[in-house]
Order: structure tokens, then C-alpha cells, then sequence
């Protein structure tokens, strides 16, 4: 458990300083890993990730929105509607007791997409689906779930999950030599896409 712990948090010493402006995450899928030289295909192409000694997989798995009550911390992207309200494109579930990245700030999954990571205060359910309020650190943001998006719950992987055509999330940080390295590597389960 400690390692997982550690990768959250590796996760999210990169999101304070996305504050402003959308971070640069990999989405895509493995073509190789030779040695610690993950090869993914990317919408940009073919891209080499170069993996720490100690990387670790985190496995994000599917649950239902019962998963989401009052005192979950959650992380969701948004896209926002004019009433200042944001829409849920996913949700993903931390693990009770972790409180990684809170805030609300820009994302990447799609143009104009925000991320809100935070805890859960009063749920709503409704015709449309369930409204959250989500309170981080100055603030709070009230999120509609709607129906039949992805939620997962964050929890720990194993390396054997990273072959080719699997599907997944990284944060990479820029090494001194240039390159693009990782501690850390998220998957979906069976091979799926990570919804964030």
C-alpha cells in the first residue's frame, strides 16, 4: 500500500502547478516497454516515457455512483454550464483517507475542461442524475454526475498490467536530460482507458 500512496502523491505534485493552465497529460496506448522505455501510441504518435526505477501502476476500476456518498474525496472533470455548474465527463474515487490535488482548476481532457478534486458534502439525486457539492481548500463547486459516465474507484495496480494495447493515463514530468519520465502509471481494468 505504501508505494500506491507514494504514486498518488508523485500524481499530485504535479497539479499545483497547473493552476492556470491546462496540464500536458499522456493518454494512449502501450506499444512496448523495454526496460524502464515505455513506448506509447499517442494521438501526437509513437511517444517513449522513460520509467522510474520504483514505478508503480495504479488500476482504476469501474463502480457504480453508490460509490459517491457524503465524505468521499473524489477527483471529477467538468465541462461548466452557464450557471457557473459543472457537468461530470468522470469521476474517480480516491481511496478513504487520501486527499491528493484538491482544487479546481483547468484539465485536458477536452478543450475548456476543468478538474475539481475535493470532498463530497451533500448529494442530490434527480431526473438528470446526482448533484454533488464538492468542497476543497477555498473554496466548493456543485457538479451534476449524470447517468451512464465512467466512475472508477483509484486503487493499487501491478506491472503486469502494462502490455501492448493496454490502454493508459500518465503525468509526466520533463528529466534534466530533456526526456519525458513517470513514476507512475494508470490503467483501467482489462485494458480499458482511464476516463480522465
Amino acid at each position: 500500500m505504501r508505494p500506491f500512496l507514494s504514486a498518488l502523491a508523485v500524481i499530485a505534485l504535479a497539479l499545483p502547478a497547473v493552476a492556470q493552465t491546462p496540464p500536458q497529460n499522456l493518454r494512449g496506448a502501450v506499444k512496448s516497454l523495454s526496460g524502464d522505455d515505455l513506448t506509447l501510441q499517442t494521438k501526437a504518435g509513437p511517444t517513449v516515457v522513460k520509467l522510474s526505477a520504483a514505478w508503480t501502476v495504479v488500476e482504476m476500476q469501474p463502480v457504480t455512483v453508490d460509490a459517491i456518498k457524503p465524505g468521499s474525496f473524489i477527483g471529477t472533470t467538468t465541462v461548466e454550464k452557464a450557471d457557473g455548474t459543472g457537468r461530470s465527463l468522470e469521476v474517480h474515487v480516491f481511496p478513504p483517507g487520501v486527499k491528493i490535488g484538491e482544487g479546481h482548476y483547468p484539465w485536458d481532457l477536452k478543450p475548456h475542461s476543468m478538474m475539481t478534486n475535493g470532498t463530497v458534502g451533500k448529494v442530490v439525486a434527480g431526473a438528470k442524475g446526482r448533484t454533488l457539492e464538492v468542497a476543497y481548500p477555498g473554496g466548493e463547486h456543485n457538479v451534476l454526475v449524470p447517468p451512464n459516465i465512467p466512475i472508477v474507484q483509484i486503487t493499487p495496480g501491478t506491472r503486469d498490467m502494462v502490455k501492448p494495447g493496454v490502454k493508459v493515463f500518465i503525468v509526466p514530468a520533463k528529466r534534466p536530460d530533456g526526456a519525458l519520465g513517470a513514476d507512475t502509471v494508470l490503467v483501467g481494468q482489462s485494458g480499458a482507458a482511464p476516463p480522465m
